[in-house]
């Protein structure tokens, strides 16, 4: 994971930065490990516009053809 943000990530809820570190996206049924930032209180994660938008719906797009 890069440290391309401009700014700190806070939690709302905590108040506290997000750090990075290992999480576990699913879904169908499917578990895929990645490196996100979250919140290292409530673990609440962030999940960047980019990835939502981009590898999240390629990945989408792969397990509904499956």
């Amino acid at each position: 994971m890069g440290n391309d943000l401009q700014s700190k990530i806070i939690c709302e809820k905590c108040r506290i930065d997000l750090t990075p570190g290992k999480v576990t996206l699913t879904y169908l049924n499917s578990s895929f490990p990645v490196d996100l930032y979250k919140c290292a209180k409530c673990g609440i994660v962030y999940i960047p516009e980019d990835l939502a938008l981009g590898k999240m719906d390629m990945a989408k797009k792969a397990l509904k053809n499956k």
